[in-house]
C-alpha cells in the first residue's frame, strides 16, 4: 500500500494541567506519568539530544497524549525526541481510526519531529496507512500495521530517532567511514606483497608448487604508454571478479581452483592492492600484488614492450 496523504491529527495535544474537564483519571494520570519518567530515566543521548523509545500494549489515544504532556512538562528546557509505539487494538486520533500500530513521536523540536515521521515513513515500506507530517508542538503520528511485531522494528525505530537529531555536516565524514588511505593500508595487512622482482621469478618458475599468473589491470590508455609485460594476463579491473571466481559462469579457463597465485599489477600499485583484496573475499587467498606496480618494475629493468 502507498503512503497515504491523510492527516492523523492529535489535536488539543499542547500541555494542558492535568485538572482540566479533558484529563483522564487519576489511575490514568499515575500511568502516564510512570512511563513519561521511565522514558526519560531509560533515554540515551545522542549529540546533546535525549532520545528513547516505548513500546505499549495499550492502544488509548488519552493516554498517548498524557504522556506526551508529561515529557513535555518535565523537559522543558531539554531537546528531546521519544517513540511511543503501540501495538494494541486500533487506536481513534482525532476524527480518523488508525489500524493497530500508531507510531507517535514527540519532541521538543519540530523539525526533529519532521525528520522523524518522514523516516520512519520510509522505514516500513507498503505498510504505512496515514502519517501526520504537519503536527503539533509536541507531538506527530506515523499508523503503521504490526508494528513491534519482530526484533527488526525496535532497531529501525532507534534508527530513525539518532539519524533524527544527529547533527550533519555535509563535510564532516560519517562515523564508521573509512579514508582510502586507511582502506588501503587496512587492505595491505591481509597478505604479503611480492616485489617486481618476486614477481618476475614465481611468473617464470617452473617448479613453483601452484599456477602463477601476473593479470595487468590497467586501461588500454597506460598500456599504450608504458607497455606491456610479455606473459601477463590482461583483465580489466572493471571484470576482473568475474574473471577469476572459479563459482562464476564467465571465469576464465583457466580460473578453476583456489590455490593459484594471482599476481595483481596496475601502473603504481594502489588499486592493484584493493584488487587483491576483493580476490581474496571470493576465496582466493594467494593473491597479492606487485609492490610499485608497473611503474617499478620498469624501474626494476624488468621486461616490458610497447605493441607487445
Amino acid at each position: 500500500m502507498s503512503l497515504s496523504a491523510s492527516t492523523v491529527a492529535f489535536d488539543q495535544l499542547s500541555p494542558t494541567p492535568l485538572t482540566d474537564s479533558h484529563a483522564l483519571s487519576n489511575a490514568h494520570e499515575e500511568a502516564a506519568r510512570s512511563i513519561a519518567l521511565r522514558m526519560i530515566t531509560n533515554a540515551c543521548t545522542v549529540d546533546g539530544v535525549r532520545v528513547g523509545i516505548h513500546f505499549s500494549n495499550e492502544d488509548d489515544s488519552d493516554l498517548v497524549r498524557l504522556i506526551a504532556s508529561h515529557l513535555s512538562t518535565r523537559l522543558p528546557l531539554s531537546r528531546y525526541l521519544f517513540v511511543i509505539a503501540t501495538n494494541g487494538a486500533p487506536i481513534i486520533i482525532g476524527s480518523d481510526a488508525c489500524v493497530s500500530g500508531a507510531i507517535v513521536i514527540c519532541g521538543s523540536d519540530e523539525d526533529d519531529m519532521q525528520r522523524a515521521v518522514l523516516l520512519a515513513s520510509s522505514k516500513f515500506p507498503g505498510r504505512v496507512d496515514a502519517v501526520n507530517n504537519t503536527g503539533t508542538l509536541i507531538a506527530q503520528a506515523v499508523s503503521i500495521r504490526q508494528v513491534g511485531s519482530s526484533s527488526y522494528h525496535e532497531a529501525a525505530l532507534w534508527d530513525v530517532l539518532f539519524n533524527s537529531v544527529r547533527v550533519h555536516n555535509p563535510h564532516s565524514p560519517p562515523s564508521g567511514s573509512r579514508s582510502i588511505d586507511q582502506v588501503l593500508s587496512d587492505a595491505r595487512t591481509k597478505f604479503e606483497r611480492m616485489t617486481p622482482q618476486q614477481a618476475y621469478d614465481a611468473l617464470h618458475d617452473p617448479t613453483y608448487p601452484v599456477p602463477v599468473f601476473l593479470v595487468d589491470i590497467r586501461t588500454a590508455a597506460q598500456r599504450d604508454s608504458g607497455g606491456e609485460i610479455h606473459g601477463s594476463l590482461v583483465v580489466e579491473r572493471t571484470v576482473l571478479e568475474w574473471r577469476f571466481d572459479p563459482r562464476c559462469e564467465a571465469r576464465l579457463t583457466i580460473a578453476d581452483r583456489y590455490d593459484s597465485k594471482i599476481i595483481i599489477i596496475c601502473r603504481e600499485g594502489y588499486s592493484s592492492t584493493l584488487a587483491a583484496v576483493s580476490l581474496h573475499e571470493l576465496g582466493l587467498l594467494n593473491a597479492t600484488d606487485v609492490v610499485g606496480g608497473h611503474d617499478a618494475w620498469i624501474a626494476a629493468g624488468l621486461p616490458s614492450q610497447k605493441g607487445c
